[in-house]
């Protein structure tokens, strides 16, 4: 790892070098400091089979021993099919016990399906269950540009196969994601109904990217005890998932949402770039570093540069509400663990 100051070491990827096995040990000693502040006797979490959960539940094995991680697979009709498949890996892997938890039948009796139906029919009428759809962020103009805008399209699959897409509506796409969004608070309390008939606190999985820009549902995959790589960059969460040696499935794959039927990348619904020049442009940005310079290293203009950098404030705005605490009218005294 290199010991140069932050402000002077050259934009490459390896301003994410780690000690990882020291790493390990740091985030194993907060876990069980935690567990015992919080009078806890292990954990709990969703294992999807990415790269975040897996790593996360590696890291409470070699700190609190197998026997006090449970592992919980979540699936529903959106779900890929080899989430299931590669959760099931790396908990029998890990030697962790993995409870199947379908949540299908209670997303579809809260009205999961039927809300967000209903407004991706609002804009391809004949939509139905046989049909697949998506969420992307597409753009007008040229990165940077004056004038460029960013939007939402619906992209729908027809039951032959036939692709479509349009521009989404406020509305109906506040709908969308409102809808799917159940799906993640669904989870969250089916790993705290866990967590409670155990006594075991929920281990949250988000990486710094997610968390710094508000990648997640609040009271949904927000909502955790420990966050054990909150501050750790997507990258560098890649290369723990090598050092504990978790499976290449889950090493070498993309990050997703799992979230539609349709398969869709995490840069093609929220992030403006993929995860590793995400990543960089994050770190720079943390540092202070100069636009011209982060151009340089992702090899595109310095206004498109510039337009990375205002997109990382912009998200920072519109959600500090997830990071939020309640608003209180008077102050009150809290109780210190």
């Amino acid at each position: 790892m290199s010991t140069a100051p932050a402000a002077t070491r050259p934009l490459t990827p390896d301003v994410f070098a780690l000690d990882c096995e020291a790493e390990v040990q740091r985030i194993g000693q907060h876990m069980v400091a935690a567990l015992r502040r919080f009078n806890k006797r292990g954990v709990v979490l969703g294992m999807s089979g990415g790269v975040d959960s897996s790593v996360c539940a590696a890291l409470a094995v070699r700190a609190l021993g197998a026997d006090k991680v449970l592992g919980l697979l979540m699936p529903e009709k959106d779900s890929s099919l080899s989430s299931e498949d590669k959760g099931r890996e790396v908990a029998e892997q890990l030697g962790v016990q993995a409870l199947l938890e379908p949540i299908g039948a209670t997303v579809e009796a809260i009205g999961c399906y039927r809300w967000r139906d209903e407004a991706m029919r609002s804009v391809f009428p004949d939509y139905g269950p046989a049909w697949k759809s998506k969420i992307a962020i597409a753009q007008a103009g040229e990165p940077g540009a004056a004038g460029r805008i960013s939007y939402f399209k619906l992209i729908v699959q027809s039951p032959d196969g036939e692709m479509h897409e349009a521009r989404l509506p406020l509305k109906a796409y506040l709908q969308i994601v409102a809808a799917t969004n159940h799906k993640q608070r669904i989870r969250k309390t089916v790993e705290y109904f866990h967590a409670d008939r155990l006594n075991r606190a929920v281990i949250g999985t988000p990486n710094r990217l997610e968390y710094d820009q508000g990648f997640f549902v609040k009271n949904g995959d927000g909502a955790a005890d420990i966050k054990p790589i909150a501050h750790l960059y997507k990258t560098q969460v890649y290369l723990l998932a090598r050092h504990l040696g978790l499976p290449e499935s889950v090493c070498s794959a993309p990050p997703t949402t799992d979230t539609y039927s349709l398969p869709q990348g995490q840069d093609e619904f929220y992030f403006s770039l993929p995860h590793q020049q995400m990543d960089l442009a994050l770190w720079a940005h943390n540092q202070g570093r100069p636009v011209a310079e982060l151009a340089q290293a992702l090899g595109i203009t310095e206004a498109h540069a510039q337009a990375v950098y205002q997109d990382i404030e912009a998200k920072r705005r519109a959600t500090a509400y997830l990071h939020a605490r309640p608003a209180l009218v008077d102050e009150v005294a809290e109780v210190k663990a």
